[in-house]
């Protein structure tokens, strides 16, 4: 028994609704439906055999064709599906490799078993390019806010309809104390969109601070337009929030216009973020400046910045160190996230106080090594004299500006100054040599006597050891945590020893060994570029 046209219009029927009901193209079911025939097919006439088959899309009428490919001589692997070119001379004049022969087969009878199976096959290529279309449609979709209605919840999570699919609200991207029932509906950002085997899992979010700068863009035409830009945005969901903001046109506030006539701008998101408070802060391009917005409301005596390590130093009135810090330093953190620095604060005792032990400790460092009394050693570090390289290696008329200081005097003091550092590099070294420090190392230029009694005391004592170093682990660095950076203490980071230098000093130890092409060195100039060994070191101050 041939395929009845009873069974051809059933399975018409069946692709039709499908590619309706997923909102596909017709013409890929009709697909399945042929591979559906094919897979019968060759259950009938064996497995070996290149079976395919053809529907016509409008009577649904289907062709079976035995398909065999010309191959070289003596090349033939299945003697079902190839045949040699000498073979294949019986069915076409000149027939070349890669040439098909086609000659159609009596179709197979398509039992009810087979029917089912074909149409299992037809729903679950529907299955698949619904699957498709969705992730092709939400994946463009990432970065922006959707609406939903939520279906229910499973452990914490909320499976939202979102449309043509179902999204998933992790209980970590809900907003903390926020309650959802079936039906009720809900806006979240699309946070991310992956492929699974499963299908395509969309992820929403109402915690990420993309999703709070996206409901500015919605309620602020000014945003929308380019005219006003968020340059930051900082987050602790459902309690509060900082959100950076600049304008490009000089006749509109930036935050005047993100707050609204009467509030109306900024209450609309609040009221969608559980009322999440929001301050909305004045970007500056200078740093101090925009630090001193973001700890808004608190007051900013001085503000020290460290460019190298990131850091900086904040000193506030006493009065102003619980509003400076926050409740549970909230606004410490929410600062320290909106400038990408760590901040330090001090009240303006506890700064003075620290003024005064490096004061003591400096002229003490001054008395002991250049054998001065105590006031002329106050006198140095009053004038910014910091150690004792700035008074060997100071241009003798800085010395002589100092009231009270003649030339002899200047000179002494340099003298003194040098003899004091010569001794302690003799000492470091000979130390560094007791730790086992080889020549390689010890006469490597770049590093100072006490560079090399630290890194023997570390256990780098050979040129090898040193130049397997990574460039923030002799200079620190900075590692990103679960959101919070962490510092990475160097070996030579308390000889002020840069990111730059230190990434120079080790390719050139590579270079001297040669373990990688002078051109290398060559390339990375010093300047701070990236790292030409390839061996995935970072590059800047932020590594893996």
């Amino acid at each position: 028994m041939a395929i009845t046209t009873a069974n051809q219009l059933e399975l018409l029927q069946t692709a039709e609704a499908v590619a309706r009901e997923k909102m596909i193209d017709p013409d890929l079911v009709v697909q399945a439906m042929e591979d559906a025939y094919a897979r019968v097919a060759k259950s009938r006439y064996g497995a070996e055999l290149d079976i395919r088959v053809r529907i016509d899309r409008k009577t649904g009428k289907a062709t079976f064709t035995r398909v065999r490919t010309v191959v070289e001589d003596g090349a033939v692997e299945n003697h079902h599906a190839q045949m040699t070119v000498a073979d294949a001379r019986r069915h076409l004049a000149d027939p070349k490799p890669g040439d098909e022969i086609r000659d159609e087969v009596p179709p197979v009878e398509l039992g009810r078993i087979a029917a089912q199976s074909a149409k299992q096959v037809i729903l679950q290529r529907g299955r698949e390019a619904e699957r498709d279309r969705q992730f092709e449609e939400y994946r463009d979709r990432v970065g922006s806010i959707v609406n939903g209605v939520v279906k229910r919840e499973e452990y914490g999570n909320l499976i939202v309809d979102v449309g043509r699919g179902e999204a998933i609200l992790r209980r970590n991207d809900r907003i903390p104390r926020e309650t959802y029932r079936p039906n009720d509906r809900i806006r979240a950002f699309v946070k991310d969109v992956r492929r699974e085997a499963r299908g395509p899992q969309i992820f929403l979010s109402r915690t990420a601070p993309e999703f709070m700068a996206a409901l500015f863009r919605m309620e602020v035409p000014e945003i929308y337009d380019g005219i006003i830009e968020i340059k930051a945005v900082a987050r602790d969901p459902g309690s509060r929030a900082k959100i950076a903001v600049i304008s490009y046109d000089s006749s509109i506030d930036p935050v005047g216009a993100c707050v609204g006539m009467r509030g109306s701008r900024v209450q609309a998101v609040v009221g969608e973020l559980q009322g999440e408070k929001i301050d909305i802060i004045p970007w500056n391009e200078d740093q101090a400046t925009f630090l001193v917005n973001a700890l808004q409301p608190a007051e900013v005596a001085k503000v020290v910045i460290d460019e190298d390590a990131g850091r900086i130093e904040v000193v506030v009135p006493d009065d102003q160190l619980s509003l400076a810090i926050g409740r549970r330093g909230q606004n410490v953190r929410l600062a320290s996230q909106l400038t990408g620095l760590d901040i330090d604060i001090l009240t303006e005792a506890e700064e003075s106080q620290r003024r005064q032990a490096e004061f003591a400790e400096r002229t003490k460092l001054f008395m002991e090594a250049l054998d001065l009394d105590e006031t002329l050693a106050q006198l140095l570090v009053a004038e910014g004299f910091a150690n004792l390289e700035e008074v060997a290696f100071v241009d003798m008329d800085e010395l002589l500006a100092i009231a009270g200081i003649d030339e002899d005097t200047a000179s002494e003091l340099q003298a003194r100054a040098n003899d004091w550092i010569e001794a302690q590099n003799r000492k470091a070294i000979a130390h560094a040599r007791e730790l086992g420090a080889e020549d390689s190392l010890v006469t490597f230029e770049g590093l100072t006597p006490q560079m090399i009694e630290e890194l023997a005391k570390n256990g780098i004592r050979t040129l090898d050891d040193f130049a397997t170093c990574a460039d923030w682990e002799l200079a620190g660095g900075w590692t990103t945590v679960n959101g919070e950076r962490v510092k990475d203490e160097g070996l030579l980071e308390k000889f002020d020893l840069g990111i730059a230098e230190a990434r120079h000093l080790v390719m050139t130890a590579r270079v001297l060994l040669g373990w990688v092409d002078p051109s290398a060195l060559e390339e990375l100039g010093g300047s701070g570029g990236a790292e030409a060994a390839g061996d995935g070191e970072a590059a800047a101050e932020e590594h893996p």
